[in-house]
């Protein structure tokens, strides 16, 4: 399985937008602000598609981490290693610009998600 560094590809995608300057205080009709918006939804909609993919490649891991789990009998929580990923993920919220709630409501939810997978893992092959 090829890795894939998500950093870089999260740039390069948010470099391949470009920079959207927003016009000086004139008059605009309302097609013209819903076609600006527009710009900025498509920003949008491309970053929410990456973050779903992102996603989905964490929650496969998540599934491979279950059946681990699962065959050598380690339980799906582990809260110390839960409290290093969410102290990590606040910090680099933070670099971010991303409140500790909201990054702290992200990553509970995430890891909801993970344990459910984790808990559905089955072992395969024996």
């Amino acid at each position: 399985m090829a890795t894939i560094n998500y950093k870089r590809l999260i740039f390069c995608a948010l470099l391949s937008f470009g920079s959207i300057t927003i016009a000086s205080a004139q008059t605009k009709t309302q097609a013209d602000i819903n076609a600006d918006l527009g710009v900025y939804r498509k920003q949008i909609d491309s970053l929410d598609k990456l973050l779903i993919q992102v996603l989905g490649n964490r929650q496969r891991v998540v599934k491979e981490v279950g059946i681990y789990k699962k065959k050598h009998n380690v339980p799906p929580l582990q809260p110390a290693r839960f409290k290093q990923v969410l102290d990590r993920a606040i910090a680099s919220g933070q670099k971010e610009n991303l409140s500790g709630e909201f990054t702290t409501e992200l990553m509970n939810a995430i890891h909801k998600e993970s344990l459910r997978i984790e808990g559905d893992s089955t072992v395969v092959g024996h």
